[in-house]
């Protein structure tokens, strides 16, 4: 796919990697980390520039192939704006008490598509609470006066929404999520849906400002 490639940037830290993942004519700068400082200075950025946040949110896990085969969630991945944090919660010695707190405040808003199955994961595997939810599917359904919408996967509404496409290969989507050292295609997946998640919500909601404006 020419409209989307990945870069690692060099740093002198071996508590995180940075990448850029290029989509289109964004670049998301995208943090993967199991590190409880640099998730706490990611969040105390994040809400320096922002205190009412809107973010996309996402989590994978290493699919379940066996009965009664429950695997944690492996990733956390959160995107505000051009800026992208994935949380490998596996290998977290502790989750942080400033993850907590952003997760559980009602004055941020996290999107996502069928992100009411992924906050109750979350809940059972970690006991982290999100406070503040929506699923842009209904939204985008309202918004487009298309029902189909409603049942829609996030590559749908990317496509009817932003006017673009994602992949989603089936080898990234069914691969080890747990693994200690994720691969290229991993991270761009897993920045991806939660930048696009991200993306759709502005989107919606500059249309629905214009529309009452």
């Amino acid at each position: 796919m020419n409209n989307l490639r990945i870069t690692h940037t060099e740093q002198q830290d071996n508590r995180y990697d940075l990448f850029n993942v290029h989509f289109y004519t964004d670049t998301i700068k995208t943090t993967v980390t199991s590190d409880p400082d640099i998730i706490t200075n990611w969040i105390s950025e994040t809400l320096t520039t922002n205190r009412h946040v809107i973010a996309g949110l996402d989590v994978e896990w290493r699919p379940n192939f066996r009965r009664n085969q429950q695997n944690p969630v492996s990733l956390l991945q959160i995107c505000v704006d051009r800026r992208c944090l994935i949380i490998q919660l596996l290998y977290c010695q502790f989750i942080p008490e400033s993850l907590v707190n952003f997760l559980g405040n009602r004055e941020c808003v996290f999107v996502g598509v069928g992100i009411e199955s992924d906050v109750e994961k979350l809940l059972e595997d970690y006991e982290i609470s999100v406070g503040n939810v929506v699923d842009l599917r209904a939204k985008a359904a309202d918004a487009y006066e298309m029902r189909n919408l409603r049942n829609a996967g996030l590559k749908a509404l990317c496509n009817v929404v932003l006017g673009k496409e994602i992949v989603k290969p089936r080898s990234v989507t069914m691969g080890r999520w747990d693994c200690e050292w994720l691969s290229l295609g991993q991270i761009q997946y897993a920045c991806l849906d939660a930048f696009v998640s991200f993306e759709i919500a502005r989107s919606l909601n500059n249309a629905a400002a214009a529309a009452s404006g």
